[in-house]
């Protein structure tokens, strides 16, 4: 029997329902197209992927019919004996089944408007529904409609359709649910807010409809404790199917329900880096380390291959991100620091630093750098102290770079230092800034593409990358070329360490104040990879060095990534083969086969053996930039040293302190290569007793400074607010040098005056 005159409901088809529906969790997927991540995304509701009626069980689709519609393969949509039946017990107030089909709710739950809320549905409603059942009756199949309601109805709280049902509550997939399972899923659709004995009596009834009155036995007990996983305020054993390679990176991208994004993320890596950092950390737990993060970049495309954010169920902090998380930088900052020194030739890999005591005057005091192993190794070359992470030789280097210029080429590096080079002064030199592990590590992939910066990729449909060129290509190739070195840092690590690989590789290794932070940053020709361990909480490891914590972690993870290339570069096919340029401006992975084992010597980088005065350093050939280039390195002597004002640096800003008293406050003004009856001018004054009162007479001594002997001069002023020029010059007055720089802060003004005028 059809209805006459029902208001036109449109009844959508089968495809259109199930290509609307969404699941409360958003997926993210490898580059090759495997699940990485599930993250849930709708917190108002659980549901997840859609099933077939052939993947669910046979138990929960004969107890459903039995119980909510028995002539469910009789009726075309409208089951006007069950009407009949309610209409006979409503006028004698008897208990009767309900008249509505499973087709009838299922119009119900495809249109909002029809759907039952707090009260019952109105009349019109009703026949709307009815209207809209019979619809879906002459277009759909019975199959499609039983599939399509087990999906879309709601059975306890949060839970929505028969997947989400059965992961949650029994913990297995929907085709596994057992004959009692069944019967206490359908015992829900009627009264989803029953309490559990309640529930149990419903489903008793179901199973004694089929005759399986034995099965009654137990199951109160087994409804609480299902009921209970539906509240359960994290996901149990079998809730979550999906692998949980990516949780970091997959909230980071993943916003609408159901979505499906593909990232550049290569899953039988990420599964290794994974396994990697949870092996070395189990190895360390007695060490106090608890936490570790990972980062794999491609050079030529900027595809974040791996993206690990923490140790997982090692860690008490798992839900922190360790690639995006702010950390002290340590020994890691120190590549671009000597490079652009030679970027400037003001050094070269071969020049000679001083490795020896050194206090330096701040705004907060005497800044002491130390050693790590507190030792000093006197004179040595650029290259040895960048190889072996020497801490003097780098404050020396910043001194000459200055800390301003250092943080300005950081940004340009896309660190986003929160202050400023003044703030962070010469500690910047051994990284006091917080820098993530994902920019440093990519500062480092600019280093391997001879200095060209770009951003990174993390979905795979991103428009390529872009490079600016933020180094000196030859400059880069050439730090490269002393990080890969291992006689340059084999006076602190050794010849062979964690930090040694059977490719060509450059590797610098970190470690924060305290022990807080070890780090492990290093690049192929192909891959750059970045290491940090440590605890989220910033609690200090124990007797941990960057070659002991996260250098062996960067080995194997680089060592399988050259495996892997080996292997592709073996089976590589002429015909596969693309030109690197044009893979990185699609922003495509360059093939393996592509890719050389040893970067290229840049066409003006210049190769010169070298020998050294008095063996300070065994001969050998070095990198030079054009104009130089040396053969013999020597001490230099005062006389060929350019005199110069050392401290303070040209444009410095001083902040006076308010709670120390201006009496003990101080500036050392300082010169190297200044001759004997060298004087000071500040603001067109000299300063002599009488005019600008010093605490201390100029002091002359001799000085190794850079490799040379060298005149230094100094003298101390209490400062003053204000923009003051200084000048050195020599006995007759001829000018050195000047520089200009700023004081700023109140000074209060003496007692004594502050009496007299009253």
């Amino acid at each position: 029997m059809a209805l006459a005159h029902a208001p036109a409901q449109a009844a959508p088809s089968f495809a259109e329902v199930q290509r609307d529906f969404q699941s409360s969790e958003a997926s993210l997927y490898d580059r090759h197209g495997e699940l990485l991540q599930q993250q849930r995304v709708n917190m108002s509701e659980r549901r997840l992927s859609w099933v077939g009626l052939e993947d669910v069980s046979p138990a929960l689709r004969t107890a459903l019919v039995a119980s909510e519609d028995r002539r469910f393969y009789e009726h075309s949509g409208v089951d006007w004996n069950a009407v009949a039946a309610s209409a006979w017990g409503n006028l004698w107030h008897t208990r009767t089944r309900g008249a509505s089909t499973l087709t009838m709710q299922l119009a119900g739950l495809i249109h909002d408007d029809l759907r039952r809320k707090s009260g019952p549905r109105s009349l019109t409603q009703k026949i709307s529904q009815a209207f809209v059942a019979q619809s879906l009756e002459r277009s759909w199949r019975k199959d499609q409609i039983l599939e399509a309601y087990l999906n879309m109805v709601a059975f306890r709280g949060e839970l929505v359709g028969v997947h989400a049902l059965s992961r949650v509550m029994f913990g297995k997939h929907p085709s596994g649910l057992n004959r009692s399972e069944a019967a206490i899923a359908v015992a829900l659709i009627r009264a989803p807010n029953a309490t559990p004995a309640r529930v149990a009596e419903r489903a008793c009834a179901i199973l004694k409809q089929e005759n399986a009155a034995p099965e009654c036995n137990g199951l109160a007990g087994a409804t609480e404790l299902a009921l209970a996983r539906a509240v359960a305020r994290r996901d149990l054993p079998g809730t979550v199917t999906a692998p949980q390679l990516a949780p970091h990176l997959a909230r980071k991208l993943l916003s609408q329900p159901g979505q499906r994004l593909r990232s550049t993320i290569d899953a039988p890596l990420q599964r290794f880096v994974n396994q990697s950092l949870r092996r070395q950390l189990s190895a360390l737990v007695e060490r106090n380390i608890e936490d570790g993060a990972i980062v794999v970049i491609d050079n030529a495309s900027g595809d974040v291959l791996a993206w690990v954010g923490s140790s997982g169920n090692l860690s008490g902090a798992a839900d922190v991100d360790g690639v995006v998380s702010l950390r002290q930088a340590g020994s890691t900052l120190k590549p671009f620091l000597y490079e652009m020194a030679i970027e400037k030739k003001w050094l070269t890999a071969a020049s000679l630093l001083d490795d020896s005591p050194v206090n330096l005057a701040t705004s907060a005091g005497l800044y002491i750098p130390q050693n790590y192993d507190k030792q000093f190794k006197g004179l040595v070359s650029l290259r040895t102290a960048l190889g072996s992470s020497l801490n003097i030789p780098a404050v020396r280097t910043l001194v000459m770079v200055t800390p301003e210029r250092f943080f300005q080429r950081l940004q340009h590096l896309g660190f986003n230092l929160r202050e400023t080079g003044d703030y962070y002064g010469y500690s910047l030199a051994l990284g006091s800034a917080d820098v993530s592990l994902l920019a440093l590590t990519n500062a480092y992939r600019a280093l391997a593409n001879q200095g060209r910066y770009s951003g990174v990729r993390t979905r795979l449909d991103d428009p390529a990358v872009r490079f600016t060129q933020s180094m000196d290509g030859d400059s880069a190739f050439i730090v490269g070329d002393i990080l890969s070195d291992r006689s340059a840092r084999a006076r602190t690590f050794g010849l062979e360490s964690a930090l040694s690989t059977r490719m060509w590789s450059a590797v610098k290794t970190g470690t924060s104040k305290d022990m807080r932070d070890n780090w492990c940053i290093g690049y192929s020709t192909r891959y750059t990879v970045g290491v940090w361990v440590g605890n989220a909480s910033g609690a200090p490891m124990w007797d941990v060095s960057g070659v002991t914590g996260a250098a062996p972690i960067w080995q194997e993870v680089m060592q399988y990534l050259n495996a892997r290339d080996t292997s592709a570069r073996m089976n590589a096919r002429v015909a596969d083969a693309i030109s690197a340029g044009g893979a990185a401006r699609a922003g495509k992975s360059v093939p393996a086969a592509m890719i050389p084992a040893v970067p290229a010597v840049p066409a003006h980088v210049v190769a010169q053996a070298i020998t050294y005065d008095d063996g300070i350093e065994a001969a050998r050939n070095e990198y030079f930039l054009p104009g130089t280039v040396q053969q013999r390195i020597r001490i230099a002597q005062a006389s060929e040293i350019r005199t110069s004002i050392v401290y303070p640096t040209a444009g410095m800003l001083v902040a006076l302190d308010p709670d120390i008293p201006p009496a003990r406050q101080r500036i050392r003004f300082k010169a190297q290569g200044a001759p004997a009856g060298s004087q000071w001018r500040l603001d067109g004054k000299p300063i002599v007793e009488g005019m600008l009162k010093s605490s201390a007479s100029p002091l002359q001594k001799v000085a190794v400074s850079g490799g040379a002997k060298v005149n230094e001069l100094s003298d101390d002023w209490m400062p003053w607010p204000g923009k003051h020029s200084l000048i050195l010059q020599d006995r007759s007055g001829v000018e050195l040098d000047r520089i200009q720089f700023e004081v700023r802060g109140a000074v209060a003004k003496p007692v004594e005056e502050t009496k007299k005028k009253k």
